[in-house]
Parts: structure tokens; sequence; C-alpha cells
């Protein structure tokens, strides 16, 4: 692999970047209004599921990601975008594909409500961690001198509080919440995807220099992530109805929150950002 993609920083206003934090969170507003206390309380009742599909969301994912870094042996900087999408919660779309799959949609919204309030603390430990741990991208954390505290008030920012509004709205105002909750996700996945389509083009000759090393190198990290959910489901005794939305959950990784945080805190290192990207699309 050509290590002069440890040396891209890829083109990305300041403009740009505060562009797609607003975008993440009318997101992460959307999602949070098909979330409900009862959604917590169920965990609570049922905690069975739920807490195997967090086991492999949080710990055994970025662990296993690590010890694929070592052995496919990737540049600094691809090596660290792995870690970083494997530290990141589910994807926003991840309920949507876990009913196509026919998988248990009620388990997958619960693993969602809580692996987004769980990333707030787990998704800079992990990065912290797993990365400090690798001697190739613990370089590139002492570089960026990253301060996981920082990175949590990011995280919470941008997920915390509009999850804590979205489901303070649809509690309050149910209403409000029934009326706008179609058009928000209309109208957030239509700007995200918007966003995504013009941050590639003012990046489109890195893109197509690297996307054949990063397209392989996401294609085993995510069918990684899909068999690890499914497997460990399996193997602790779960249906293959709740395994498929484990796998869903533990395979869809919430691309977005990566971008952000390698534009914000590793001024959008090339092979990191290229491969957040690639997972995204």
């Amino acid at each position: 692999m050509d290590p002069v993609i440890d040396q891209i920083q890829l083109n990305f206003s300041p403009e740009g970047l505060a562009v797609l934090n607003i975008v993440l969170g009318f997101v992460m507003f959307g999602v949070a209004l098909d979330l409900h206390v009862d959604d917590f309380r169920r965990v609570v009742r049922s905690p069975r599921g739920p807490l195997i599909g967090l086991f492999a969301q949080f710990l055994l994912l970025p662990a296993v990601t690590y010890a694929l870094t070592r052995v496919i042996d990737p540049v600094p900087s691809l090596a660290l975008g792995m870690i970083m999408v494997a530290a990141c919660p589910g994807g926003n779309i991840s309920n949507f594909i876990a009913h196509l799959a026919g998988g248990n949609t009620v388990l997958s919204i619960s693993m969602t409500a809580i692996s987004t309030a769980a990333a707030i603390v787990m998704t800079p430990l992990n990065l912290a961690f797993w990365g400090g741990m690798h001697p190739s991208t613990a370089a590139i954390l002492r570089e960026v001198k990253l301060d996981p505290v920082n990175m949590f008030w990011t995280v919470f920012t941008i997920l915390g509080i509009p999850l804590i509004l979205g489901m303070a709205t649809e509690a309050r105002r149910p209403d409000l919440a029934a009326k706008i909750r179609k058009p928000m996700k209309i109208f957030s996945i239509i700007i995200f995807t918007a966003f995504i389509v013009i941050a590639l083009q003012k990046n489109w000759n890195y893109f197509l220099e690297y996307i054949g090393v990063t397209a392989f190198v996401v294609a085993l990290h995510n069918a990684t992530a899909l068999s690890l959910g499914y497997g460990t489901a399996r193997l602790a005794g779960l249906s293959k109805y709740d395994s498929r939305a484990i796998s869903v959950e533990v395979g869809i990784q919430n691309s977005g929150l990566g971008l952000i945080l390698i534009f914000g805190f590793f001024d959008g290192l090339g092979g990191m950002a290229i491969m957040a990207a690639w997972w995204g699309v």
C-alpha cells in the first residue's frame, strides 16, 4: 500500500465541517423521534439480546478490528480509520435494514437507542485505547494530541443533544413528532447524501487514486463486523430473528460521525477520511 495516502489531507473547509455537524444533528434528531423511553425500559426488562449486541458492538468489534489491522497491516492512516469506524455506534439506517433483512426490528431500535447513548463515552474511549495500542496509529494520536475529553463533548453535542431533544419532542408533543417524523427523515437523508457527493467531488482525484486499496479493506472489515455480530448472537443462543438484527447493528457503523471526528480532530487525514467515506457508501 502506498504510504503517500498518510500524507493526504482532504479538501474540507471549516464551514463545510460546521454544515456536516448540523446535518448529522438533524439526522440524529430524526432518529430520536422514533425512540421512546419504553425502548430503554424494554432493555431493562429483557436485557439479554441488547447486552449481547452491545458487547459485540463496543467490546468485540474494536478488539477484532485492532487484530485485523495487525494482520493485514495497512498504512497507519487506514488502520486508524478502521479503528475509528469500529469505535462508532450503529448507523442511522440500521433499523430499516434490519426490517428488510427479516430481523427483530424492536431489538434493533433498542440497540440503536442504547448504543447512541453509550457512544458518547465508548467512541472516544475505544479510539484512544485501541489506537494507542497500535504502534503505527499511536504515533498519529500523539501527533494530533488527541484529547478524549474534548472528543467526548464533541460526540455529546452531535449525538446526545439531538437524542434528548428528539425523544423529548416525541414524549411531550407526539402530534408534532408524528407530523415531522417522515419529512425529517427524507430531508436529512437528502441533505446528507448531497453533502457526501459534494465532498467526493472536491476530492475526486484522491478518491479514484486510492479507492482500490480502500474498497478491499472496507469490504473485509465490514464482512468481519457483520459476521461478528451474527456469530456472537448465535453462539450466545439467540434466534436467527434476533441475530440478524444484531448483525446489522454491529455491521452498519455511523460513518458520518466518524467523518466529523476525522475532520475535526485529524484535519481530514486522507486514509482515515477515505476509509470512513467509503464505509458509508
